[in-house]
């Protein structure tokens, strides 16, 4: 099983949400995940960064290098995810407070 591209996927939103003080809890709540997941995204690509310059795991063949890239990425992926859920580097934070205070205005 192999992958064309190397990239997660982006989270779109069909349609602007409204940020204001008084928003919904369901609205706030996907303000929130939006935010996570593209920090999510960020970290994760920081990680494949990082994997492809120090040259990642070695294998003995293509098609082991390919399998020992698809786990790596997939775990990368999982921690991202992992890291922006617990507070990750604290980008997410800076998301919504910049969204909350370009709503105030």
């Amino acid at each position: 099983m192999s992958r064309s591209d190397n990239s997660m996927p982006i989270p779109t939103v069909s349609r602007p949400l409204p940020l204001t003080p008084h928003a919904s809890p369901e609205t706030q709540e996907k303000i929130r995940k939006l935010a996570t997941d593209f920090e999510a995204l960020l970290i994760a690509q920081m990680l494949k960064s990082a994997r492809e310059s120090g040259g990642g795991i070695s294998g003995d063949s293509d098609e082991q290098d390919e399998t020992n890239s698809t786990v790596v990425e997939l775990g990368e992926q999982q921690m991202a995810q992992a890291l922006a859920a617990s507070g990750g580097l604290g980008i997410a934070k800076m998301v919504i407070a910049g969204l909350t205070n370009h709503a105030d205005r």
